[in-house]
């Protein structure tokens, strides 16, 4: 049965909206894990950590992709809520041409850029080498890498998330059996790895684009637009807490990389490496289900529905403190299992990374709630308020925490800092909702 954004969503049509998205983020973090899985047990240790200091860069990059599609997503759902459906559509198309040029410029400017960037990130010797021969290939397949995090949220605004996910899933399975063919079997070693993930990338922006611009039984198609910069500042505002907190995010794994050597060496970026491959999978499940849930709540916000936009934020919350429950107990049961996968060749590296992850996992309890709150003002195209919660979250809470705490606590003061980032953004995040709560009415 299909499910629309005008429909009442209780918990269990909730749930059947937003899984495909769920599913969608977690394996795109899963195939993204792959790399360091090959890398990392047939490569060598300092190529491992080369594909991990340099990636923070190109996902800088490459996340402009979730701006226009979390911001456009939010726009095109209030249009198609106001029952605009032929505006809904060139809008669409304005968002994706923009997108895709936008990844073609960035793409010049990273493989010109990308050496000295890389010596001002701290790298030199081999882990420079290895960075910057990674990094090259990666960028030949950023303007699709742009399209796939554009289209992950589109499909679910063009009520399509379950063919997002096969979507997803394609790519996937190429990124997985090219890894284990080029890297595994031909040993091409680190280029190897690169070139399956830029052809997987590849595989999840343009077959996307394929569909999209042929006739479909989707709320949305690509075909003419005209230019229009009102929308796009109103995009790119509204997407710019996701951008931010990419960005962010980006800039702050840099920070950590530089910490981790100071105090521990190229191990401590290993450890940091795997913590974050598995912490992309975790977390993928609270943004999987904001992205789900975002065209939902811009929907029923441009058609003026308050009483379904208060059971949406209710019940939001009652799923996401389950999740947040069920990601801390995972991660404190599987954390030696998973930091086995990676770092079982090194005895010293495995003791490292367990015990960050049995301290990290804590943030579990709280992340979901902090993704979600800056979604949700996304949705309700209010980009200032969820770039304010992501800006403190990240570039803020996080840059004070991991430059304070390892002063005290050393090299479990970097790892404990990330929780106590999420605690102060989740309390900023309900200061927010409740000074917004009468003027949306949620």
């Amino acid at each position: 049965m299909r499910i629309s954004l005008s429909d009442h969503f209780g918990y269990r049509r909730l749930l059947r909206f937003t899984l495909p998205s769920i599913v969608t983020l977690v394996f795109t973090s899963i195939y993204g894990v792959v790399d360091g899985f090959f890398v990392s047990n047939y490569v060598g240790k300092i190529p491992f950590t080369a594909v991990n200091f340099i990636m923070p860069l190109l996902m800088m990059l490459g996340c402009i992709g979730f701006m226009f599609g979390t911001g456009g997503g939010a726009l095109i759902a209030m249009t198609l809520g106001q029952g605009k459906e032929e505006r809904a559509k060139r809008l669409f198309s304005l968002v994706v041409y923009t997108s895709g040029v936008c990844g073609l410029v960035l793409a010049v400017l990273g493989l010109i850029f990308l050496r000295p960037l890389a010596v001002l990130m701290g790298a030199s010797g081999q882990l420079l080498e290895d960075s910057v021969t990674y990094g090259r290939i990666i960028l030949l397949a950023i303007p699709a890498f742009v399209l796939q995090y554009e289209f992950q949220c589109l499909f679910a605004t063009a009520e399509k998330s379950t063919l997002g996910l096969w979507v997803t899933i394609g790519a996937g399975c190429t990124n997985i059996v090219l890894d284990a063919l080029f890297v595994a079997g031909f040993q091409w070693g680190l280029e190897g790895a690169a070139a399956a993930t830029a052809l997987s990338q590849f595989v999840g922006g343009v077959v996307p684009l394929v569909y999209f611009a042929c006739p479909n039984n989707s709320l949305l198609r690509l075909g003419r637009t005209q230019f229009e910069g009102r929308a796009l500042v109103k995009v790119c505002t509204n997407g710019s807490s996701e951008l931010l907190n990419n960005i962010s995010m980006s800039l702050v794994n840099m920070l950590y990389n530089l910490q981790l050597l100071k105090y521990v060496g190229e191990d401590g970026v290993a450890a940091y490496g795997v913590l974050m491959y598995v912490s992309l999978v975790f977390q993928a499940v609270f943004i999987g289900y904001s992205v789900g849930t975002a065209p939902v709540i811009g929907y029923h916000y441009g058609a003026q529905n308050r009483q379904e936009l208060r059971g949406l934020l209710k019940r939001s919350l009652v799923l996401l403190g389950g999740f947040a429950v069920m990601m801390f107990g995972a991660s404190q049961v599987l954390a030696r299992p998973l930091s086995f996968v990676f770092t079982g060749y090194d005895a010293g590296l495995l003791q490292l990374t367990v015990r960050a992850f049995s301290l990290f996992g804590f943030s579990f309890l709280f992340s979901g709630y902090v993704i979600f709150g800056s979604s949700f003002f996304t949705a309700l195209n209010n980009g200032l308020v969820s770039a304010a919660i992501s800006f403190l979250r990240t570039l803020v809470f996080q840059v004070a925490a991991v430059l304070i705490f390892p002063l005290i606590w050393r090299v479990d003061g970097i790892w404990l800092s990330m929780v106590a980032a999420e605690i102060m953004a989740l309390a900023t995040t309900v200061i927010f909702l409740v000074a917004e709560k009468k003027r949306y009415g949620y």
